[in-house]
């Protein structure tokens, strides 16, 4: 099973690494560099700026306030590997934002779940109505709420791709998630069980479909 993503965040103790992605324990420091007046030099913090050392690859990431200056990439999720190249782009694309316009990056990743129904068999027109008919076809009905909680659809929702001046980085790292829930339940999921099953002995095969068969005709 999948080690669920923790992304980063201002003061905690351990999370997912923005350079090497893996969930590590955090050292938190204030940067800190030397003042040099006549010929005089000093030491000094600069307490709007934090860095977290990450224990695992001993690389540090910069804050200014509670917000991620460096590395400039997302600190968000990766995509999941079977997600379609094109809509691969506008996630790694939203990625790379996120940090300066979490607004820029909603608006990408509302695209990508417009894309990613269309991929699946929906319009991609409708959000609302291209979930409401997977979640018929098999996707668990707790995405439609989760859909619901970061308002991609209802009253107040915005057409896919485009700005709400609401968005966050909590309602980023959410439309993230659920991206790779998506692709994962409906996708990935499918392709294990075919490769698992596909690698059976025939005859193994042939059993299975005669006893299906036997059903049927009872």
């Amino acid at each position: 099973m999948k080690a669920e993503y923790i992304p980063p965040q201002y003061a905690e103790g351990a999370f997912n690494c923005p350079n090497c992605h893996v969930y590590a324990k955090q050292s938190w420091f204030y940067m800190a560099g030397a003042a040099h007046k006549d010929g005089y030099g000093s030491m000094y913090q600069n307490k709007q700026f934090l860095v977290s050392n990450c224990e695992k690859c001993d690389f540090p990431t910069i804050w200014l306030g509670e917000k991620i200056i460096f590395p400039i990439h997302s600190a968000s999720e990766p995509p999941n590997s079977d997600l379609p190249d094109d809509i691969k782009l506008d996630y790694e694309e939203a990625r790379t934002i996120a940090n300066l316009s979490p607004r820029g990056a909603a608006a990408l990743l509302r695209l990508a779940i417009q894309k990613l129904c269309a991929h699946l068999g929906q319009p991609g027109k409708n959000i609302n109505a291209d979930i409401k008919t997977l979640v018929a076809n098999g996707l668990p009905p707790k995405v439609q709420e989760a859909l619901d909680s970061v308002r991609v659809i209802g009253n107040d929702a915005v057409h896919p791709g485009a700005i709400d001046l609401k968005d966050d980085m909590v309602t980023v790292n959410k439309l993230f998630k659920l991206v790779n829930f998506i692709t994962n339940k409906m996708i990935t999921e499918p392709k294990e069980i075919d490769e698992l099953y596909g690698s059976l002995p025939q005859e193994k095969i042939d059993g299975i479909n005669q006893r299906d068969g036997t059903k049927e005709n009872a």
